[in-house]
């Protein structure tokens, strides 16, 4: 479902559409991209599995129970609190924490650490970086050889960071905290897989691998994997949270971004850096056009143009200035079939859309062109003839 808030001017990110992948905190990151004017499509890749109902969390605090561990990694804030919330609903969260004061206990980064402090626990040693992979040499250096380590995950699993461990001869016990399984409802993902494959959306956030992965799934259950990823490596940006999560997206060939530091707030922030960059700007017949997702800014002003429209101005602004004849734009219309009508149609309620009709100037029997600024296409745009 698509949907839209009202600004009392345009934010970085109106006339833009997102689509929105996390289940998890998904309600903070629609919220932040309609902020900033975005239009949203959210549709959930996974969903959690309940943790009162996790078996393998169970059995793996089940294990530890019966034989201590050396060393627990917790790598996550709402993980680790998930877990000890779990043991308590299963009458053992007592006894896991008092395993847990006679462990070593390594907390990545101040959020953690923080979770750790208030389950009334004290970590043994944190890095102020959050980052794993001075866990994992901390760890190393230390020496792992015959050492029962146990890694608190958070739904997903740690690139590296096991099989480093098992190779210098731990004994590693993953403790799978929030586990994800393919929704129920598989129709809203459906609808954003059609939605990237014919280019309704100009980008997807991504905020953990499963998600990405389970798209690609789904896009190959479906048959459409390939137009899917054709988008994906074209159009379409992939805005993921951090490297990690871009793994499966990578992996097939697409071309991903992501923040510095690894959070909602900053991967909206490069959305409103990396949306605006890739849209065409051009200077018509004395105003600033600037062509965006399903919608243009007009002098700044934001004005919505219905599918069929877009296509019609995007057909025109890839080759600014020079005439696109009839026959070009109809091919370029969405499911306009044969009839040129359609063209002219669709130019009209342009037009009136854009409420500025000199942006587009009629060549009689010929077609349309953009009224383009003497002097601007060297500026604005890379222009070819047609």
């Amino acid at each position: 479902m698509y949907e839209h808030r009202q600004h009392t001017g345009p934010g970085p990110l109106s006339g833009f559409t997102v689509g929105v992948t996390a289940a998890r905190r998904a309600d903070e990151l629609i919220a932040l991209l309609r902020r900033r004017g975005a239009a949203v499509v959210h549709a959930p890749a996974l969903r959690i599995v309940p943790l009162a109902d996790d078996s393998e969390l169970l059995a793996a605090t089940k294990e530890l129970l019966g034989r201590a561990p050396d060393v627990v990694v917790a790598t996550t804030a709402i993980g680790f609190r998930g877990w000890i919330e779990a043991a308590d609903g299963w009458g053992i969260g007592e006894a896991l924490l008092e395993r847990l004061r006679r462990t070593e206990l390594l907390a990545r980064g101040p959020k953690v650490k923080g979770a750790v402090r208030a389950a009334g626990l004290v970590e043994t040693w944190s890095p102020e970086s959050e980052s794993l992979a001075e866990v994992l040499e901390r760890l190393l250096s230390a020496g792992v050889a015959g050492r029962r380590i146990a890694l608190q995950l958070h739904g997903e699993p740690l690139p590296g960071f096991v099989e480093a461990l098992r190779e210098g001869g731990a004994d590693v016990v993953v403790v799978p905290v929030y586990r994800w399984m393919a929704p129920q409802d598989l129709a809203p993902l459906d609808r954003l897989l059609d939605a990237v494959a014919g280019g309704a959306v100009d980008a997807v956030s991504f905020t953990s691998a499963p998600a990405a992965a389970s798209l690609l799934s789904r896009a190959a259950e479906r048959g459409v994997r390939e137009p899917v990823l054709a988008a994906l490596r074209g159009p379409v940006l992939s805005a993921c949270v951090g490297p990690v999560t871009a793994l499966p997206l990578q992996a097939h060939g697409v071309d991903t971004v992501h923040p510095e530091r690894f959070r909602l707030g900053p991967l909206v922030q490069l959305l409103c850096q990396e949306l605006p960059g890739r849209a065409r700007v051009l200077p018509v017949a004395g105003h600033r056009l600037e062509v965006r997702g399903h919608a243009v800014l007009l002098d700044a002003e934001l004005r919505p143009v219905q599918p069929a429209g877009m296509a019609l101005l995007r057909a025109l602004a890839r080759r600014p200035g020079w005439v696109v004849s009839r026959a070009d734009l109809l091919r370029a219309l969405p499911g306009a079939g044969s009839d040129e009508h359609a063209v002219e149609t669709a130019m009209a309620r342009l037009r009136v859309a854009l409420g500025t009709p000199k942006l587009i100037q009629t060549v009689v029997k010929r077609g349309y062109r953009l009224a383009l600024d003497a002097g601007g296409d060297l500026k604005y745009a890379d222009v070819r003839p047609g």
